[in-house]
């Protein structure tokens, strides 16, 4: 059954491993990263974008993400990435998700704590944890662009951030962006450190699709406890379901290259649980 992030972050944070967080955009990505969870023993998390479910609705990922879960042997969330307004967290917990996140960091600092507060109380109402986000994670999600912020979380507003919004998990600003990367992404390992120092609560780290390993797992041991991955995924389920179409031009039947673009979702999907240190941790 479907299980909250609350228990599977707080596990990670003390034994010092990260949750992966795969954006899951049809029913072929369920089951494949549901495959992957399952080979690799994974405690895991599936989330949807606030611009994924306006195409299709809470109810179908709900409806698809509950069904794998009752068929799993490790423990599954459904989480709301980047929601974007309070009647869109709401309507996604009334719906039956598991966790949301509530994304303020467009406002500013007041507005973003007012915000934020307003979702963390009726998460914690309803006993379903809250991610906010703090800071600047650029490119792009979806259809928001963001552009010519400083990147970087300050751990003293962090802090604060916390204690004033009562939020259960908080995303920083590190370094990375949403989207594809043109160049090498750094992640800057002291701004990790320096926020893990000064908040309690699970830290989260977007943007990670393109991020070489050794920087995600260097993070994940400074403190970051979820690690979401999309752009990667998208790629994955095209290359093959492309592959197969170039090799079998006169296939009309969309279940064949759209099981070959999920074996494509699961290798990867296995990869980054490896790198997590989330192997055997169900």
């Amino acid at each position: 059954m479907l299980v909250t992030t609350k228990e599977m972050l707080l596990d990670a944070q003390k034994n010092h491993y990260a949750v992966g967080a795969f954006n899951v955009e049809n029913l072929e990505f369920v089951m494949a990263v549901l495959a992957a969870a399952e080979e690799t023993k994974s405690p895991v998390i599936m989330q949807t974008t606030s611009g994924t479910i306006k195409k299709t609705g809470l109810d179908y990922f709900y409806g698809m993400v509950k069904a794998a879960a009752e068929r799993a042997s490790v423990p599954v969330a459904l989480h709301l990435d980047h929601g974007d307004g309070y009647d869109r967290c709401m309507k996604a917990l009334r719906t039956g998700y598991t966790s949301v996140m509530i994304d303020g960091s467009h406002e500013t600092f007041e507005d973003n704590i007012a915000l934020t507060k307003l979702v963390a109380d009726a998460g914690a109402a309803m006993g379903i944890p809250v991610e906010a986000e703090l800071g600047k994670v650029g490119g792009k999600e979806d259809d928001v662009e963001v552009e010519g912020e400083s990147p970087y979380t300050d751990p003293v507003e962090a802090k604060e951030f916390v204690e004033r919004t009562g939020c259960t998990s908080l995303a920083i600003g590190v370094g990375t962006a949403h989207g594809v990367y043109t160049e090498e992404p750094h992640i800057d390992q002291d701004v990790v450190k320096a926020i893990r120092a000064a908040v309690d609560v699970p830290l989260v780290l977007h943007g990670t699709s393109g991020v070489p390993d050794e920087q995600v797992a260097e993070a994940v041991k400074n403190g970051i406890c979820k690690v979401n991955y999309a752009t990667e995924l998208r790629q994955a389920y095209t290359k093959g379901y492309m592959a197969y179409m170039a090799e079998n031009p006169n296939n009309f039947d969309p279940k064949n290259p759209g099981k070959a673009g999920a074996e494509e979702i699961t290798k990867i999907v296995k990869i980054r649980m490896e790198n997590l240190g989330s192997v055997g941790r169900a």
